[in-house]
């Protein structure tokens, strides 16, 4: 199973339901990615805790103003069956500024444009919108 598929996948289904929060198994990519959809406005916090011996993440999920979630959709580009990778003149596309991509770049995670700015490219993770 790929972790980071189900990690994306159950914030956006919590997000969808109207849960305040989703809780998911640690790793450090999870950690990074969470920290950057914080960063982009995309979660409300991200707590590292531990739950019967073993650490979890907790995320806060974020909602516009009317109880409307800020995230309606995920897509994974990039699979353990197909890598996909984005140079940088190829970070600078996304679905006309609607949504982001998220990349693994030797600069850690990074958003599109922070990759653009950035000048690196990296592993295409998923679209988040």
């Amino acid at each position: 199973m790929d972790q980071i598929a189900n990690m994306i996948n159950m914030i956006k289904n919590a997000s969808l339901g109207g849960h305040e929060t989703v809780v998911v198994s640690f790793s450090k990519i999870k950690l990074s990615i969470a920290e950057c959809l914080v960063k982009e406005g995309y979660l409300k916090s991200v707590n590292k805790k531990n739950r019967k011996g073993f650490p979890v993440l907790e995320l806060e999920i974020l909602y516009q103003e009317e109880g409307i979630p800020r995230i309606t959709g995920v897509s994974r580009i990039s699979k353990s069956s197909k890598r996909v990778y984005y140079g940088v003149k190829d970070t600078k596309k996304t679905i006309s500024n609607y949504g982001m991509v998220v990349l693994s770049t030797p600069k850690g995670i990074l958003t599109n444009k922070q990759a653009s700015k950035e000048m690196v490219g990296g592993e295409a993770l998923f679209k988040i919108w």
